[in-house]
């Protein structure tokens, strides 16, 4: 980074599930909080974490001579722009802005740790200005993760996906039914559906459908068949793959109501009959600054 000009950072940072909440009419919280109700007793404390964290992370900014731009989940950004991304919430927070990153290292700051999980986080409430000041001195370690490419069609509709991949039908009750094939391997299937993603994907849903944790470094993708419908002793050969850097995954819906969700519920894409879905490695992996590539989850 150049001494001659001010870091530039774009800052991104998530609003409070309570800030959320009020926003609503007739919104229940209020009522509930009133009454101390225990399913939302965590959100005031939680916003108070949150509320403090943005302040401490945006002094911290200022003592170093950043120049900041804030941006929100709806505000898209060119991450070309910025020396490094600084994300302030949990790893949802950062699965959100990495979807508009490429290049730019992202250094994720858990806001609520009390509350929030931050795996991908390299720093949190506390502990921000030794870690944004190693991050400007080029200090701070660093891990690259791969990332998912996905198309539809041969139109690629995203290259971005860090976490993974979630095919299934429209109603959660419905099977899924689709032809997936690779390395010469064809079947077809009849599940609640697959989840596929790269090492940072290793998550509780894919260990839950018998997957395996990869080393935080892996190149590989992970395919793992949802509650595989297998009678009379019948199996798949595909239930579980894992896919190379070379390999790809090619799904043929034998549904007009299926469904993929990308990096959670906020990226959805309809699948119709007849369509292909592709699953490869992506050409663009994403740096996180603060953690370790040798990191494991749990």
């Amino acid at each position: 980074m150049s001494s001659e000009r001010r870091p530039r950072v774009a800052l991104y940072v998530k609003r409070s599930a309570l800030d959320r909440h009020r926003e609503q009419p007739n919104d229940r919280v209020k009522e509930l909080l009133a009454r101390n109700d225990p399913t939302v007793a965590h959100l005031e404390a939680a916003h108070r974490e949150h509320t403090s964290t943005i302040e401490e992370v945006k002094t911290a900014l200022a003592e170093l001579d950043a120049e900041v731009t804030k941006h929100g989940r709806r505000t898209p950004f060119d991450d070309s722009q910025f020396d490094f991304v600084v994300t302030v919430g949990g790893d949802g927070t950062l699965l959100h802005a990495s979807r508009h990153v490429s290049d730019t290292p992202v250094l994720g700051i858990n806001s609520s740790p009390s509350t929030s999980v931050g795996f991908f986080c390299g720093s949190r409430s506390g502990e921000v200005m030794p870690a944004l000041r190693s991050a400007l001195r080029g200090k701070l370690k660093r891990a690259t993760l791969a990332r998912m490419q996905v198309s539809l069609d041969d139109e690629i509709v995203d290259a971005r996906v860090l976490n993974d991949a979630l095919f299934c039908h429209r109603s959660p009750a419905a099977t899924s039914r689709y032809i997936v094939e690779k390395g010469g391997v064809v079947e077809e299937h009849k599940s609640s559906g697959f989840w596929i993603g790269p090492a940072a994907g290793s998550t509780a849903a894919q260990r839950s459908a018998g997957g395996k944790v990869l080393p935080l470094a892996s190149r590989k993708l992970q395919f793992v068949v949802r509650e595989p419908y297998t009678p009379h002793g019948k199996s798949y050969r595909l239930a579980h793959a894992l896919l190379s850097p070379d390999d790809k995954l090619l799904v043929r819906s034998k549904s007009r109501d299926m469904r993929m969700y990308l990096d959670g519920p906020d990226n959805m894409i309809k699948v119709g009959l007849g369509q292909v879905v592709v699953f490869e490695l992506s050409p663009q992996p994403l740096t996180l600054l603060g953690i370790s590539s040798r990191r494991k989850w749990g």
